[in-house]
C-alpha cells in the first residue's frame, strides 16, 4: 500500500476530491492499534452482473452477497492472478461463485432448480436465508496465481443466516488472525442492486516479535473496543454513494486515528473471448458440436456474462483448420 494520508472528518481540500464513490476498495489502517482495514462500496458493477441474469428474487440478494464477500477478503490479499469465492449446497441453490482478479474486474454467477425453490417458498415461514438456499455444504475460498504456483485453498462447511456469518466462522477455525466483517446489499430507490462491506484485521504488527502478557491484553482490549465500533455502521452508511466512504471510515474510528491509503477500482470483468471459446471447442471432437447448433450455427453462451459466441460452418472450418 502507498500514498498515504489521514482521514479528515471535515470537508476535504481540492487535492483529496473523491471522483466516485461506488465500485472501490478504500483500505485503511487503525494507528493506535495497526489494525488493518478494508471497506467495499460497490454499485453499478454489481447491478451489471447481477441483471445479466433473470435470477429469482430469492436468489439475486444471495449471488450479491458473494460478490461483495469475494472483492472483501481478495482486498486483504497479496496475489497476482485471481481470487475465487464459491458456496456450494444440496438446497434449491447449487452454487453461487464469484471471482476478482487482482487488477480489480469482478464477475459472479449461480446456479438455481427453480423447481425445488418453488417447492421451498411455499412451506410456511421460508426465509431466504443460506440454509433455505444452499441447504448443507461449504464455502471455497481459492487463490489461482496461474502456471508454475501453488493454488491456496480454504473450506468451511456452511453456518450461520448469512456469507457473512459463514466467512466469520472460517477465520475462527481455519486462521490465527482475527477478523470481523459487517456488510449489507440492497437495491436502491432507482431498483439498482448496490452493496457495502468493511472488514477489520488484527494482523501482527511488523517486527513485533512475542507480546508480552501486558502486550496481548492491551491488544485484546484494543481489538475488542474495534470489532465494537464495527459494528455499528449502519445499511446507510455503507450503502449511501453520497456518503463518502472516508468520511464513514472517520465516523467509525476517529479516536482510534484512521488512516486512508489509495484506493482502488473495481469494475464487472468476465474473462471470455471468442479466442477462449474456440480453444473450448477445439478440444472437442468436431461431430460432437451437433447438440450444440442454434438455427444452423454452433452457439456457446457464457454463464458468467450471459454473452453468446456464434460459430457457423465456415467459422468451424478456421477453427480445426489451426488445430
Amino acid at each position: 500500500m502507498n500514498s498515504q494520508s489521514p482521514v479528515a472528518g471535515h470537508p476535504r481540500h481540492d487535492t483529496d476530491k473523491v471522483t466516485a464513490e461506488f465500485d472501490i476498495c478504500q483500505p485503511f489502517q487503525l494507528d493506535s492499534s495497526s489494525f488493518r482495514g478494508r471497506l467495499i462500496r460497490l454499485g453499478p458493477a454489481l447491478d451489471e452482473i447481477i441483471t445479466r441474469h433473470n435470477y429469482p428474487d430469492e436468489l439475486a440478494p444471495l449471488l450479491a452477497d458473494t460478490i461483495l464477500m469475494a472483492a472483501t477478503l481478495a482486498s486483504s490479499l497479496k496475489y497476482d492472478g485471481i481470487f475465487t469465492l464459491q458456496t456450494k449446497g444440496d438446497g434449491p441453490v447449487a452454487y453461487t461463485v464469484a471471482d476478482i482478479t487482482s487488477v480489480g474486474d469482478l464477475r459472479g454467477y449461480a446456479r438455481v432448480d427453480g423447481e425445488r425453490l418453488a417447492a421451498q417458498k411455499s412451506h410456511r415461514g421460508f426465509q431466504a436465508d443460506l440454509g433455505s438456499l444452499l441447504g448443507a455444504g461449504y464455502v471455497a475460498f481459492t487463490v489461482d496465481q496461474g502456471e508454475h504456483t501453488e493454488r491456496y485453498q480454504g473450506i468451511v462447511e456452511l453456518r450461520g443466516a448469512t456469507l457473512a456469518d459463514a466467512v466469520r466462522h472460517y477465520f475462527r477455525q481455519s486462521e490465527q488472525l482475527a477478523a470481523s466483517i459487517k456488510s449489507f446489499v440492497s437495491k436502491d430507490a432507482d431498483g439498482k442492486w448496490v452493496g457495502g462491506a468493511i472488514m477489520l484485521q488484527a494482523l501482527p504488527p511488523e517486527n513485533a516479535g512475542v507480546f508480552s502478557e501486558h502486550q496481548a491484553g492491551v491488544r485484546e482490549e484494543d481489538w475488542n473496543r474495534a470489532g465494537a465500533l464495527l459494528e455499528t455502521v449502519t445499511a446507510h452508511e455503507l450503502l449511501d454513494p453520497s456518503l463518502p466512504v472516508n468520511e464513514v471510515i472517520y465516523r467509525l474510528f476517529n479516536e482510534e486515528t484512521p488512516v486512508v491509503f489509495e484506493r482502488k477500482e473495481l469494475r464487472p470483468g468476465c474473462r471470455c473471448s471468442r479466442e477462449r471459446v474456440s480453444d473450448v471447442l477445439r478440444s472437442l471432437e468436431r461431430g460432437d458440436l451437433e447438440d450444440m447448433r442454434v438455427d444452423g450455427a454452433v452457439a456457446v453462451t457464457c454463464e458468467f456474462c450471459n454473452a453468446t459466441y456464434r460459430f457457423d460452418d465456415a467459422a468451424l472450418d478456421e477453427v480445426y483448420a489451426a488445430f
